[in-house]
């Protein structure tokens, strides 16, 4: 049985970030654990693209994850540039279709400040000026950030994947956690296929499945989650230019995790419109809305028995639902939404499905959604749950403060100084 210091359970861009971090600042046997047989398979790389910047955090709410991604963004560009990763940076407009969705712009121009944005980053346009901007955007108004861009998050992942293997990181695929037993100084981790291993502290940072992951070491037995399939649909060239700016929508229900449609400009020269919000039985059903029967009946069960049953008797979100599922049977459904902002598109100017990936709420045991991360300490154990938007955007600063979480926790020793690297953890730390 291999024995390490630390076992991140997670290959995604968190927990490979993680991972780099620890390699450069530490001499420890580190390995990172995944069930599928390589890094990012799922929401590192399913995800819109979008180098997010902080305008639409609360500045106090949400302090740390907003500067996290509002200093990741040099750090991811100065990896893209190195690797040539496509890194596309033709900003955002936040669009407002009405006064009250204008006054949302407003406090969100306030938080982008205090977040670090300057007045030549961000600023609200009017009707007028959207319209001098983007003929074919009609909307009340709009906030312009001018920084945000798109890349390719899976591509990053990988090329952190390799900085990390190169200072000795173990990367252990096709490891499904089934079981953990604890110690009072070590946990063995027991995989499906009956073979284990031994770490002194784990790091969970596994993405949809991150819940459950923290349920094996005992913790947040009262939350429940569930599984949402974000679907996109891709626009023909000849219209993909019809908007040069990524375009989202002022959220009309923030209690729920729907997101309004978006217009994104992507990497690779794609224009898609999305996404819905299709309620899934795990975080990897892509394509249909049952992976397997085993799967959904274990997740019907934890809905039924779970806090996620106080969500069935609210009659707003089962409506909200309805129109989600429409959305993905009907093409038409899915542009008519966009159609609100984007008059001219029709649903024949849409011909394929883009990339579909899933968002995987938490639920508290009062049945509501939480709105922030959860990072909770077990045993010889952090975890670090219900990490959404902008995460892939944050995660290099983000990790960096997780690494310093460790060290103010005793978890780690101060460490000696840094090898060679891409980015540096002591003016990350300052910044944060």
């Amino acid at each position: 049985m291999k024995e390490y210091d630390i076992a991140i359970i997670g290959g995604g861009v968190l927990g490979n970030t993680i991972s780099y971090w620890l390699s450069i600042l530490y001499d420890l046997n580190v390995c990172v654990i995944d069930k599928e047989h390589d890094v990012a398979i799922h929401s590192s790389t399913r995800n819109s693209g979008v180098i997010h910047y902080p305008f639409y955090l609360n500045s106090k709410v949400k302090k740390n994850f907003a500067r996290a991604a509002f200093l990741s963004h040099s750090m991811w560009k100065v990896l893209a540039e190195e690797k040539k990763i496509p890194w596309i940076q033709g900003g955002t407009i936040e669009i407002a279709l009405d006064e009250g969705q204008h006054e949302t712009l407003e406090k969100y121009m306030i938080w982008g400040k205090e977040n670090g944005l300057t007045e030549e980053e961000i600023s609200i346009l009017d009707h007028n000026e959207i319209k001098q901007k983007e003929p074919n955007v009609d909307c009340y108004s709009g906030l312009y950030c001018t920084k945000e861009g798109s890349t390719n998050y899976g591509l990053l992942t990988h090329a952190v994947k390799d900085l990390s293997k190169n200072n000795d990181v173990d990367f252990l695929f096709n490891c499904n956690v089934n079981n953990v037993i604890e110690s009072s100084d070590q946990n063995e981790i027991i995989f499906s296929d009956k073979s284990s291993l031994t770490a002194k502290f784990v790091i969970n940072c596994s993405g949809g499945n991150s819940l459950d992951i923290a349920k094996k070491f005992g913790l947040l037995e009262g939350y429940s989650d569930l599984h949402f399939r974000g679907e996109y649909w891709i626009a023909n060239s000849d219209i993909g230019d019809l908007v040069k700016t990524n375009i989202y929508t002022v959220p009309r229900y923030t209690e729920f995790p729907f997101l309004d449609p978006h217009w994104i400009k992507r990497a690779n020269g794609d224009t898609e419109i999305g996404p819905n919000a299709v309620p899934v039985d795990s975080p990897e059903s892509y394509d249909s809305f049952i992976k397997d029967i085993p799967t959904a009946l274990s997740k019907i069960t934890d809905v039924i028995t779970g806090s996620a049953k106080k969500l069935l008797v609210n009659p707003q979100f089962i409506s909200l639902l309805s129109k989600e599922f429409h959305s993905s049977i009907s093409k038409s459904a899915m542009v008519e939404r966009v159609r609100k902002f984007i008059p001219t598109v029709r649903p024949e100017n849409f011909p394929k499905r883009g990339t579909a990936g899933i968002r995987t709420p938490v639920i508290t045991p009062d049945g509501e959604f939480v709105s922030d991360m959860i990072e909770i300490f077990g045993k010889n154990s952090f975890h670090i749950v219900n990490y959404n938007t902008p995460g892939a955007t944050g995660a290099p600063a983000y990790s960096a403060f997780v690494i310093k979480r460790l060290q103010e926790n005793g978890i780690l020793d101060k460490p000696r100084e840094s090898k060679n690297s891409i980015w540096n953890f002591e003016n990350t730390i300052e910044q944060i």
